[in-house]
């Protein structure tokens, strides 16, 4: 059997570290509070998947191709063993200067430009770690994208140079499409019943009855839902979980719920009731500037007093990006800094929640 081969030595270690850094960057090293709190102490992790390729492998590869190109007969087998593979001579045989052949010449050009791609790539991933450039996808609905207009005023005055989509979609359909990996984050007004997905709670709202301020309810400050039998509701086309609390919280009451109309945007819904036709009941962060400026009225409904919670929702298993991260922080900070309604309740594995 042969002898193990020696250690490396300090000097050829640190020789070893400065040709890997001329092509790498030091692989981050984070501090997880969750994880940390979980074993009880302080745990820092560097990330496997935040080097340029997923994979710390590089560096040997590194530190071995070096070796070949300082070793000239390892070069020399290098160079042949090239030339059968593409079938042709890349140095002129005869000339001691090195001389490429024609193939030489061309295969030289494709060699510089992937060094060139190599150098754009590696530029590339250190402005996407240090949020110069990056893209986030975020899909709301009507109701829920109004939270997040103030998190993403916030967002984009620290990082104005990272791209954001706000796609619009039916609360049902988010889900799958974070599983399905076509977003990063997702925003609704229930929890998902799904393990693979975590929930953050960003926002506490409450169900608002409204009424024209010509109404004759809009005198009163309060009404039992049994005053309510002979009102005509204006409400959403789309089925929800709400929509199935309210009639149900009606029928408990043994009062009708008359919905003689039926429009397919909050915003529809609202214009329709200030044109003194019925009355609504919507969620109470959509009608904030129509209370303000008087173009409606709430009116108290003791029986309705109906919580609704948001939640940021992304894939559990999955590693945030640099700009996901990023957004996840400031939805955090403004949480922090407004107090409630907002808010920032994580969603543990165990079932417990905790506040950040």
């Amino acid at each position: 059997m042969a002898a193990p081969a020696a250690p490396p030595s300090l000097d050829q270690l640190e020789t070893a570290a400065a040709l890997v850094r001329t092509v790498v960057p030091p692989t981050p090293q984070y501090c997880w509070p969750l994880l940390s709190r979980r074993i009880g102490a302080e745990l820092w992790v560097k990330h496997e998947n935040h080097t340029p390729i997923g994979a710390f492998k590089l560096r040997g590869g590194l530190v071995y191709l070096d070796e070949l190109r300082r070793t000239q007969p390892a070069i020399s087998h290098a160079i042949r063993k090239l030339e059968d593979e593409i079938g042709e001579p890349l140095f002129e045989r005869t000339s001691r200067e090195g001389t490429l052949t024609a193939a030489g010449e061309l295969l030289r050009g494709y060699a510089e430009r992937l060094l060139r791609l190599r150098g754009e790539a590696a530029t590339a991933l250190q402005e996407l770690r240090s949020l110069q450039r990056g893209q986030l996808t975020i899909t709301a609905n009507e109701y829920t994208c109004l939270w997040l207009l103030p998190v993403l005023d916030s967002f984009r005055r620290g990082y104005p140079q990272i791209g954001v989509t706000v796609q619009r979609s039916l609360a049902s359909q988010i889900p799958d499409q974070l599983l399905e990996r076509a977003i990063e984050f997702g925003i609704l007004s229930f929890r998902p019943e799904n393990e693979r997905l975590n929930a953050i709670e960003v926002y506490t709202d409450s169900v608002t009855f409204v009424v024209d301020p010509r109404h004759p309810l809009a005198k009163r400050a309060s009404v039992s839902i049994r005053d309510l039998g002979q009102e005509n509701f204006v409400a959403h086309i789309v089925a929800s979980p709400l929509r199935r609390r309210v009639i149900e919280t009606f029928a408990s009451h043994e009062t009708p719920l008359n919905m003689s109309v039926e429009l397919p945007s909050l915003e529809a819904i609202k214009r329709f009731v200030m044109l003194g036709n019925g009355v609504a009941l919507v969620p109470g962060l959509t009608v904030q500037p129509e209370l303000a400026r008087g173009d409606l009225v709430q009116v108290e409904v003791p029986e309705l007093k109906i919580a609704r919670r948001l939640w940021l929702v992304h894939r559990k298993p999955a590693s945030l990006s640099h700009a996901g991260e990023a957004f996840l922080s400031v939805v955090r900070n403004l949480g922090s800094e407004r107090g409630h309604p907002f808010a920032f309740r994580v969603e543990q594995a165990e079932g417990a929640s905790a506040r950040e």
